[in-house]
């Protein structure tokens, strides 16, 4: 593979072989070098050479190793003859985050930080496998894969204006319950409203720093001001989804004609009678997913009231946004000066819409859309902004978080003898954890430096920085 540095943030991977088109990676000569980068370089150029794709195989700076696509990927196919893969999703189907704020300051939270945490970790179950008070009939079930987050705010979940500030409203209109397996629809039944094991979390935290206060105003961000970060996906539901095509396209795509350089690119002609049925079940899983974060929220607004002795109307817990980081979507962008429509496949990877853009709500179409970039539980969350560079260079795309640099394995073995929760507590962060080795797993040291990750999306112009947030408590799966 030869990689040539184009300038201080970008570096492109040449075409060669099978290559349809080159690789283009975001990231800094630091970020680069190293034997960790061979593995996830490599499936950049895997994912060129499949067919249909347009432009350039991406990679954001958060980049890892991923089934198929890597982490931290984005490749967009034409809508007419390209191909949809489920590797280019990811298990976790719109695994994503959603960003809260609140009236409270920090001054009014330390007091109650520990109560406020071990509420909020007896309230939601979490960890592998956790189960929720919320129990549906297939029947039900169907409805939420069918309406999304729409369906839990009619349950009472949360009002009306959640759904403006949620990527595609909470709903993906083509969802296809008829399309997902029994064992999905039983794995998905007892799961709604948990939030899962591994990197998923809830986090309160404080804004630290704002960099641009006029997005900062329109988003209802200040100093000083306490925020709700919720992190989870579409649970056993999704993951099954997944599983379920991945096992069948993998026998599938022998019979299309064209080799593929790892069978965990297994994918469908995205017309296809099978491409078509994987997009309306992953748009289940993603509608799964809007709807789990929804209740989540809705939890944790009655916890604080209840910590904190007040209502609703006061607390003013209201959602900044909520964003995908797993997911296939179909989007009209300009292509050689014309509108195509194409199949974006972003993979660890999180939309980033410019002022102006009709998928955006009235209120932060003058600004651009809401990113969120969730750190590592020890160090910060950052806030960004759509560009209309991002919808010339990435299709509207831009990294999602930290981006591991250790495997699990590696990090428990660089935990061994360390108390992570007590380092945790020395910077005044309180954190509860339901697995077993998941402190160890996640830790910080199990990632990249998160400021150094954002330097470079908002130095290459594809995001910008609005502000950052301090952890101050976390709950992990």
């Amino acid at each position: 593979m030869e990689l040539k540095q184009i300038d201080k943030y970008r570096w492109e991977l040449s075409k060669t072989g099978s290559m349809r088109v080159p690789g283009i990676v975001y990231a800094t000569d630091e970020m680069i070098k190293g034997d960790q980068q061979n593995e996830p370089l490599k499936q950049v150029a895997n994912v060129a050479t499949l067919p249909g794709i347009i432009k350039a195989s991406l990679a954001m700076p958060d980049m890892h190793w991923g089934y198929g696509f890597p982490i931290g990927g984005v490749a967009a196919f034409d809508g007419e003859t390209g191909i949809i893969s489920p590797g280019g999703v990811g298990y976790d189907i719109n695994c994503g985050v959603r960003l809260a704020t609140t009236s409270l300051v920090e001054k009014e939270v330390r007091p109650k930080q520990e109560d406020l945490i071990n509420a909020l970790y007896q309230n939601i179950p979490s960890g592998i496998g956790s189960t929720g008070s919320i129990k549906l009939s297939i029947s039900e079930e169907k409805k939420v894969l069918t309406h999304g987050s729409r369906w839990a705010v009619q349950q009472g979940f949360g009002i009306d204006s959640d759904l403006d500030h949620t990527e595609d409203s909470g709903c993906m209109e083509n969802a296809d319950p008829d399309v997902v397996s029994n064992r999905a629809l039983e794995r998905g039944k007892k799961q709604l409203g948990t939030l899962g094991s591994g990197n998923h979390f809830l986090e309160v935290g404080v804004v630290e720093e704002v960099y641009d206060s006029k997005s900062a105003q329109v988003f209802g961000l200040f100093e000083g001001q306490v925020t709700l970060i919720v992190h989870s996906g579409s649970r056993g539901f999704g993951y099954q989804v997944c599983d379920d095509f991945l096992a069948y396209m993998t026998k599938h795509v022998q019979k299309l004609g064209f080799e593929l350089p790892d069978r965990q690119l297994a994918c469908a002609m995205i017309q296809s009678k099978e491409g078509i049925r994987y997009y309306n079940a992953m748009a289940c899983a993603a509608n799964y997913a809007w709807a789990n974060r929804q209740i989540l929220m809705h939890i944790s607004s009655e916890v604080f009231s209840k910590v904190f002795d007040i209502g609703p109307k006061d607390l003013e817990l209201n959602l900044v946004y909520d964003v995908c980081h797993n997911i296939a979507k179909k989007e009209k962008h300009v292509i050689d000066g014309k509108k195509r429509l194409v199949c974006v496949h972003r993979k660890g990877a999180t939309r980033a819409f410019p002022p102006g853009h009709a998928s955006l709500c009235d209120a932060y179409r003058p600004v651009g859309q809401p990113i969120l970039i969730p750190g590592d539980m020890g160090t910060a969350s950052f806030i960004l902004v759509g560009t209309e560079k991002a919808m010339e260079e990435t299709f509207g795309s831009t990294c999602h978080g930290a981006g591991r640099v250790l495997s699990r394995k590696a990090a428990k073995k660089k935990s061994k003898g360390r108390s992570i929760h007590r380092e945790l507590e020395d910077k005044g962060i309180l954190v509860r954890w339901s697995g077993r080795s998941t402190l160890a797993e996640e830790m910080p040291d199990a990632y990249k430096d998160i400021s150094e990750v954002v330097a470079v999306v908002h130095g290459a112009g594809i995001s910008k920085k609005v502000a950052r947030l301090r952890p101050i408590g976390v709950v992990k799966g």
